[in-house]
């Protein structure tokens, strides 16, 4: 993968056998580092607050909190950690939940190993990572609805177009505003206006919206 840096990645999962098999595997990959794990929501959040890892792999259904609770509260705290939902529900609802809570991911647990590290690579790159068979489910649902066509026809400014270009890439609100010399805030207000324009409501929707838009302009 070739990262500059390891990356450190907690666990947030209720199943012992699930997080030792996860663990196993980021263990074998030198640009990963394991840093802790959390049988539950609460004992989760606790440990994302001490270690500020750089990733955090949370379930969605756990005993005492849903991972989407954990995952807003989470992100109403600021935490930097870029989070992936892993889980094994595939329900529509479950996952528009996860994305319009701030989610950087979702990833299915009945996935290969293989194909698990391989996305959890790109996620360290800042990559947007949905399951290949939830990402058609997305899009399906991005098509039921009625959207503009493309940036123009939303009457998205200069500044939002350039910055949902960045969303497509899976950055950061802080690595957009030093990649754009702007403030960190500057940059919220501006994707709450282009979600608004585009009547989305999460970062992974206008980034879906705005590849297959780009897609279907092409000749």
């Amino acid at each position: 993968m070739n990262l500059e840096e390891p990356q450190s990645i907690l666990i947030v999962d209720d199943h012992p056998l699930f997080r030792k098999g996860v663990i196993q595997l980021i263990q074998a990959v030198p640009e990963f580092r394991f840093v802790g794990e959390a049988a539950s929501g609460k004992e989760g959040i606790a440990l994302a607050r001490s270690l500020q890892p750089d990733m955090i792999l949370l379930d969605l259904n756990m005993k005492d909190m849903n991972g989407v609770e954990v995952l807003k509260t989470l992100k109403d705290e600021g935490l930097d950690s870029r989070i992936i939902m892993l889980t094994v529900s595939d329900h529509a609802e479950d996952l528009m939940a996860a994305l319009q809570a701030g989610a950087d991911g979702y990833l299915l647990k009945d996935m290969e190993p293989e194909d698990l590290m391989q996305q959890l690579g790109e996620a360290a790159r800042g990559k947007i990572t949905i399951s290949e068979r939830l990402t058609q489910l997305l899009m399906a649902s991005l098509r039921e609805k009625d959207r503009p066509s493309g940036p123009a026809e939303a009457g998205l400014t200069e500044q939002e177009s350039r910055i949902l270009e960045h969303l497509v890439e899976g950055k950061s609100n802080k690595l957009i505003a030093r990649d754009m010399g702007i403030a960190e805030g500057t940059v919220k207000v501006h994707v709450k206006h282009l979600l608004k324009k585009l009547n989305l409501r999460s970062r992974v929707e206008a980034a879906v919206w705005a590849d297959r838009s780009r897609r279907q302009a092409k000749p």
